[in-house]
């Protein structure tokens, strides 16, 4: 089948897809990556299709309004920060949308894309399934990941959600009418269509492990949790030789990097990494990311991407933001983690991982203080209770095959 796999945002946004399609391909499938035209080398080391959308997410996170996102202390307003910057770029993202859907036999939607892509659905008559990386339907287990941590009893915790997956909805209520009479659709709003799906039993396959997230017990038909979806890395992927000396040139070094979250201040976070590291007598691997950290000495090495894969298996602990991808990636390499949560789901997976035992604590990045940050990383660096639990559970979740549910459901489309 002719697939066309869409997603939006950050790197980490788009890097299990390339995994997931890469799958999909080897299954027989021809897969086009449809996301951001500067990840378009992901989709190329992948052997996958790609269809760019516009819109550079890391510009737009380095504007005035991406900025601005740090000035909002809680969860809900960074959420409202984010919706008013989406809301401004949604339109061209789908109207560029519409040609790969005309060319596919079935869409495949991240959460972030699911609204248009379901008006794209509907009015091309094209089969479609949600590729979620967030537990976002409502349950009474657990708060809504974008909200916070902290529950509100079971009532709380459901219209969390609601609310959540609402206020995605209003960043495509123009483009969806749009788009809805562009194909001759009755012109529906985008709550009117997701109780639709809802009644429908629309299916959602999630790409994490039941191990870190159990599906819950609440959840309607439909929902299922499948495993982690890992960013490809081609099989003649090698560290660069200056990163395979340091790593040879004394004990396990620590992992740091935030990904593609940004800082209000480069310098100061970067000194505040480097000065924990140093108090708690460990070496690092620095990675610049779009925060642009930095570090210098014999015991620093600054890098720019690498394969989570290939590096993190030798680490003694990874200092990351506690995105859904390196989360994933640290608990694969069985190593523990220090999360410092920038925003959004951050706080989330960052709470998973101490509830695993992998992890001592985080310390925010609003918080962020070195001595704190020291004494935490002395824990998971040296400590043997996280670092066998980490070992044992990188060990289950890499025997499990995220993978193979979505391609069994295209399986039985066909």
């Amino acid at each position: 089948m002719r697939v066309a796999l869409m997603t939006a945002g950050s790197r980490g946004d788009v890097a299990p897809y390339t995994g997931l399609g890469h799958a999909l391909a080897r299954a027989g499938h021809e897969v086009t990556l449809v996301t951001h035209g500067r990840f378009e080398h992901l989709a190329k080391e992948a052997g996958l299709g790609f269809h760019a959308l516009p819109v550079d997410p890391r510009a737009e996170l380095e504007s005035g309004a991406g900025r601005g996102l740090h000035r909002a202390t809680t969860g809900p307003g960074k959420l409202a920060r984010m919706i008013a910057l989406a809301r401004s770029l949604v339109a061209d993202l789908a109207d560029a949308m519409v040609a790969p859907a005309c060319r596919a036999d079935v869409l495949l939607l991240s959460a972030v894309l699911a609204p248009i892509g379901h008006v794209l659905a509907e009015g091309l008559d094209l089969p479609s399934l949600g590729v979620y990386l967030q537990p976002l339907a409502p349950t009474s287990e657990f708060l809504a990941p974008v909200v916070g941590v902290r529950s509100l009893g079971a009532a709380g915790n459901r219209l969390s959600a609601r609310a959540v997956n609402a206020a995605l909805d209003l960043i495509f209520i123009e483009a969806a009418r749009t788009m809805r009479g562009r194909l001759g659709l009755p012109p529906e709003g985008v709550r009117a269509t997701r109780h639709a799906r809802e009644q429908q039993q629309w299916p959602v396959l999630h790409g994490f492990s039941p191990l870190v997230v159990p599906r819950p017990r609440d959840w309607r038909a439909g929902l299922d949790v499948c495993g982690y979806w890992w960013p490809h890395c081609p099989p003649t992927a090698q560290l660069p030789p200056r990163v395979r000396d340091f790593l040879l040139a004394g004990p396990p070094p620590v992992f740091v990097g935030l990904g593609s979250a940004t800082v209000p201040d480069a310098e100061r976070t970067s000194a505040a990494l480097v000065a924990a590291l140093r108090a708690a007598g460990l070496r690092g691997i620095v990675q610049r990311g779009w925060a642009g950290l930095h570090a210098e000495g014999d015991d620093m090495l600054t890098v720019d991407e690498l394969p989570h894969a290939l590096v993190f298996p030798h680490t003694a602990a990874v200092v990351h933001h506690a995105g859904a991808g390196t989360t994933a990636a640290a608990l694969r390499a069985g190593v523990p983690s220090v999360p410092v949560p920038v925003q959004f789901d951050a706080a989330f997976w960052a709470s998973r991982l101490a509830s695993l035992g992998v992890s001592p604590g985080a310390v925010p990045l609003r918080h962020l203080d070195a001595r704190a940050l020291s004494t935490l990383l002395t824990r998971a660096a040296r400590s043997d209770a996280h670092r066998d639990r980490a070992r044992h559970l990188g060990t289950l979740i890499r025997a499990e095959d995220g993978c193979g549910p979505v391609v069994s459901w295209l399986d039985r489309l066909g």
